[in-house]
């Protein structure tokens, strides 16, 4: 194909910056925009090649444009059906996360992609991000088993506070983000999750009845690691300790020191969540009088990319499993267990039983 034409479902924070990053790839080309209103698309199609297509009907976008591939940034509960129709139509498909909203539908959608041969991709963001893939590496020579502590906060008011509060409506703040770190956690410890226990909290009566802002997860694995997350959304949230990302194990720790993605005023900025600055990491070695010995020291990356071009690197991650140039078995399989994990979390947290894996 000369151009691998996309069609665009959705044109908030994620889909403009997907659009825009096909835009820049030259083997891609926006074959058109598809949300539910007109107003939601009038900022992107602004700045895209005059005259693309604008739809309003996912399935009239796919009948007329017959594209090689659509990008998916809708709300949670629209994926696994939007998938699923794009793999139909003989379509490779990027995805937002969550995959889907149960495991068999995420393990359904691999299977038909895999028997169709297309690329079905996942927006893993921490996977194009250098300064977590080095966390990842620092991370298994800590020995073994791991203790990983991870958070996301959010304190969200205003039009963020709007956002979160129709995503809360169908999905919960741990599945939403969850999925980024759970994954950390499973490359870190390359071991298999055996159990999963979850809570959680309303803090608000602006949401509809039985839904939370606010959850947490511990995850237990089968080499005896452990690993700890929390989310919470809106303007009641604290501040003070929204940003942990650490990992300790019987030769020492690493955590990612951002002190400004960490500083107060920025846990509702989606730039600051993919920030790292530096990673410190601290080693447990101890000298003759019992002392710790001094090697501590702090990793700085000078690749530091802003959320535009990780998006663009997830695109040329994309690009090369359509092109057959990369084997993305292990990335359909890393989505398929995350979901399982924060599923049963989320499950967890409304029966009040661990669950075993």
């Amino acid at each position: 194909m000369d151009k691998i034409k996309v069609l665009v479902v959705g044109a908030g924070n994620m889909g403009r910056s997907h659009a825009l990053a096909y835009q820049a790839i030259p083997e891609f080309e926006v074959a058109g925009v598809c949300t539910r209103t007109p107003e939601s698309r009038a900022g992107l199609m602004a700045e895209l090649a005059p005259a693309t297509p604008e739809f309003d009907d996912y399935a009239r976008a796919l009948e007329v444009l017959q594209p090689d591939a659509v990008c998916i940034s809708t709300y949670p509960d629209t994926h696994y059906r939007f998938v699923k129709m794009a793999l139909e139509a003989n379509c490779h498909v990027f995805t937002e996360k969550p995959l889907a909203e149960t495991v068999n539908e995420c393990q359904e959608l691999v299977d038909l992609a895999r028997q169709k041969g297309k690329a079905l991709a996942v927006g893993y963001i921490l996977r194009q991000h250098p300064s977590w893939v080095k966390f990842v590496e620092v991370a298994k020579t800590l020995g073994k088993p791991l203790v990983m502590r991870m958070n996301l906060n959010q304190q969200s008011y205003g039009k963020d506070w709007g956002t979160h509060k129709s995503l809360l409506s169908s999905i919960s703040p741990v599945v939403d983000c969850g999925v980024h770190y759970v994954d950390v956690m499973c490359q870190m410890t390359g071991a298999k999750p055996v159990r999963v226990s979850g809570t959680g909290a309303r803090l608000t009566d602006e949401l509809p009845e039985g839904k939370i802002n606010y959850g947490q997860l511990q995850v237990t694995f089968e080499d005896g690691s452990v690993g700890w997350y929390e989310a919470g959304w809106g303007p009641m949230m604290s501040e003070t300790a929204f940003f942990i990302k650490d990992v300790v194990g019987p030769l020492g720790s690493a955590s990612i020191v951002a002190a400004e993605a960490g500083s107060r005023g920025k846990s509702s900025s989606v730039e600051a969540h993919t920030q790292t600055e530096r990673i410190l990491v601290h080693r447990s070695k101890v000298g003759e009088n019992g002392e710790l010995e001094p090697v501590d020291e702090y990793i700085d990356l000078d690749d530091e990319p802003d959320h535009d071009e990780l998006c663009r690197r997830e695109q040329l991650f994309f690009r090369d499993a359509i092109l057959g140039q990369v084997d993305i078995t292990e990335h359909q399989d890393s989505a398929v267990r995350a979901s399982e994990i924060l599923l049963a979390a989320d499950r967890s947290s409304r029966d009040g039983a661990m669950i075993q894996l």
